[in-house]
């Protein structure tokens, strides 16, 4: 119960973070391109490379694992909004955005989580 609890208030500071980067950034497109689902996956993706290697590194209670992780990074990040804004790029026919935008989107979260692990064992 303690678990849920952690995993309860992480995705909720994760979600009310979203909210408001998505917000400053904007919610809509650049172009065609969906920017603010495309920022908070990139950094939600950098931020869970760091707090795994943090929580295996300085042997975090599970309980903060899942806040951080399953609680936080799940609330922030988007991946339903990830597939909507895909599914509605294809059936605006935007099949060069749609192939952009998954392709980075993909990559580059990627990417950013093992830059965000690297970076949490190497200079942390």
């Amino acid at each position: 119960m303690k678990t849920l609890i952690y995993v309860f208030l992480g995705g909720g500071t994760g979600s009310v973070l979203r909210y408001v980067c998505q917000q400053v950034i904007g919610q809509g497109f650049v172009g065609s391109f969906p920017l603010g689902t495309f920022f908070v996956n990139i950094v939600g993706s950098f931020l869970i490379g760091i707090f795994y290697t943090l929580s295996a590194r300085f042997n975090l209670s599970v309980e903060m694992r899942m806040l951080l992780t399953v609680g936080f990074c799940g609330g922030f990040t988007t991946f339903s909004t990830f597939s909507s804004d895909s599914l509605n790029l294809l059936k605006g026919e935007l099949y060069g955005v749609f192939t952009l935008y998954a392709l980075l989107s993909i990559v580059t979260g990627i990417s950013f989580a093992f830059a965000g692990a690297w970076i949490s064992k190497n200079i942390f």
